[in-house]
């Protein structure tokens, strides 16, 4: 076969077949037109997932009857026209591919009434044939028209899901489109069912209704602003607390200069900010908006423009990844902030009578008694100077906001009170918290606190777990040991962290390598360090039916109070919650 020159209507369809995926991808298509045209109000209409029809009318500056024929030409656009330009694309859309890849496997019809003429005009395509432009009657704005979506192309048709399926596509897409810009109304009609109704978000807080309409109700109360700057580059916008992690990635919104985008690269860095402070396998939600100057950014990237590059990509990764960790370590016991575990579902499992709780506990024994002979875990000398030993108050602190400890319950759990009401503390989880801040500020500052022993500690283990520490003897002697081979299967310990000397130290080196190498390839964690550290600090951590004395319980709540990331557990776990009064009233019937 000879090199030849496609007809218009091949390359056309070609092209289609990169930029018009599916009905989604229609409506992307013209949204993006809708808000380039500075459209304050946008209605989108389908039926039959899209496939029937997808007509979408604005309010936007219209099309002009005379440019009309030329806007269904190849590479025809208002909004480029040098490289320059293309270098520092501002608009949605800028390759003037759209509208003939739409209307080369569609019928598509075009009205549009432009502001300061007197009348509109229509244009209409089907299967690539033009019928001239003609008067039309239309308010200020344009609608377009796109029916029979490939119904010239069979093979394409095959690949079409059902028409429920298709409709998710959109309703998914509309949204990602309404919280791009909160100054538009976007409305999504299926027939005669409206499927997403958001006027605009005017004036301050305004935006919180349309996060709530679009995520979910619970979403503005269970996250925490993000607003962060340095020079031309600009993070603003919303991201999940914690506790609110999801078993899938279906809240996670990316803009980038108002594009919706899903980059690896912004979604990495955001994964990075949270990795220890969510449950293995649970995402993050967030809606983040990424502003910089134009010039460093590259939007022409992917036939779809949902994927971009940038010009110095680890300097916005390291950005991206600090701001979000920053916001990420406020989240610690303070008296406004919600609790780090949710009790409302567990107390309205307990009103209907659904027990069974004291099964945790069953067999367990009876718990030691206190004795001050054989040294307790003492958080005042091993984490930080001691804070003054306040005596049990009879009533709740005013200052403190995990309040003042009362007792234990069953060794696993501290019971305090503050002015709110009660609060539960799960002992192991807060301890191990602030171990492993501890021990990662030790290990940032490369001078972690250690003491020498007089003796050394030999160790029993298998040859392979022997292999294993000396491969990463690096991150051991980091953290404050020094060991040495004695043999195939043991190990000398001759210098250990001072958090742990006194302990087993022992049990507890047997216990890290176990845990590191179960969790080679499971770890939440990541980086060598970070694994070592995060298992050294749940292993080191005071354990259940270990018997604490009020002026020890007082002092892990205030180590967890100035402690970042207090809130959860390095394995993401919630430390602790508080039941108020009223809640407490509400068990109780009181007032009734």
């Amino acid at each position: 076969m000879p090199i030849r020159v496609l007809p218009s209507e091949l390359v056309d369809q070609i092209a289609a077949g990169e930029v018009i995926e599916r009905p989604a991808s229609v409506v992307k298509e013209l949204v993006e037109n809708s808000l380039d045209s500075g459209a304050r109000r946008i209605e989108i209409d389908v039926e039959r997932g899209g496939i029937g029809l997808i007509r979408v009318r604005d309010d936007g500056c219209g099309i002009p009857a005379d440019e009309l024929p030329v806007a269904l030409s190849r590479h025809a656009t208002s909004k480029i026209a040098s490289l320059d330009d293309l270098e520092s694309v501002t608009t949605l859309g800028f390759r003037g591919e759209a509208l003939p890849s739409i209307g080369s496997v569609s019928r598509l019809r075009i009205v549009s009434h432009p502001v300061g003429v007197a009348h509109g005009a229509e244009i209409s395509i089907e299967g690539g044939t033009i019928v001239g432009a003609r008067p039309a009657a239309h308010p200020q704005g344009t609608t377009i028209e796109v029916r029979e979506l490939f119904f010239n192309v069979p093979a394409r048709r095959k690949f079409i899901r059902s028409d429920s399926t298709e409709l998710g596509h959109i309703v998914r897409l509309v949204e990602r489109l309404a919280l791009s810009r909160f100054d538009v109304t976007f409305r999504l009609r299926h027939g005669e069912r409206m499927l997403l109704d958001a006027p605009a978000a005017n004036g301050e807080g305004a935006e919180v209704g349309r996060l709530a309409e679009v995520l979910d109700k619970d979403f503005p109360v269970r996250s925490v602003v993000v607003n962060h700057f340095a020079g031309p580059v600009d993070l603003s916008g919303w991201i999940g607390l914690p506790t609110a992690a999801r078993g899938q990635p279906d809240q996670q919104f990316w803009f980038v200069n108002g594009r919706n985008v899903r980059d690896r690269l912004l979604m990495n860095a955001a994964r990075l900010a949270y990795r220890d402070v969510l449950y293995g396998g649970r995402h993050a939600a967030y809606v983040l908006y990424l502003t910089l100057d134009p010039k460093l950014v590259d939007v022409n990237a992917h036939p779809a423009k949902l994927e971009v590059r940038f010009r110095d990509s680890r300097q916005i990764h390291e950005f991206v990844f600090r701001a979000l960790e920053r916001v990420l370590a406020q989240t610690k016991p303070d008296h406004a902030a919600a609790p780090a575990a949710d009790s409302g579902s567990v107390l309205g499992s307990a009103r209907l009578g659904s027990g069974g709780g004291g099964a945790y506990f069953g067999g367990s024994g009876s718990l030691p008694l206190y004795e001050p002979s054989r040294s307790p875990w003492a958080v005042a000398d091993r984490v930080r100077e001691p804070q003054p030993v306040e005596p049990v108050q009879a009533m709740p602190s005013q200052e403190h906001p995990l309040g003042t400890a009362l007792a234990q319950l069953h060794g696993i759990y501290i019971l305090a009170q503050n002015r709110d009401g009660l609060i539960l503390v799960d002992m192991h989880a807060a301890h191990e918290r602030v171990l492993y801040e501890k021990f990662k500020a030790e290990h940032g500052a490369a001078a972690p606190a250690s003491q020498h022993l007089l003796e050394p500690i030999v160790v029993e283990l298998r040859g392979h777990e022997v292999d294993a520490i000396l491969e990463s003897r690096s991150e051991w002697e980091q953290a404050g040991f020094d060991l040495d081979a004695l043999g195939p299967t043991r190990l000398a310990l001759r210098r250990v962290p001072a958090l742990i000397a006194g302990e087993n130290v022992t049990e507890i080196v047997k216990s890290v390598v176990r845990d590191l190498e179960l969790d080679a390839d499971a770890h939440h964690l990541d980086g060598a360090a970070d694994k070592f550290l995060g298992t050294l600090a749940c292993r080191t951590a005071i354990h259940a039916h270990r018997r604490l004395s009020i002026p020890e319980m007082n002092a892990l709540l205030r180590q967890m109070e100035v402690t970042d990331r207090a809130n959860q557990c390095n394995h993401g776990r919630p430390t602790w919650t508080r039941l108020s009064l009223p809640e407490l009233d509400q068990l109780f019937l009181r007032g009734r």
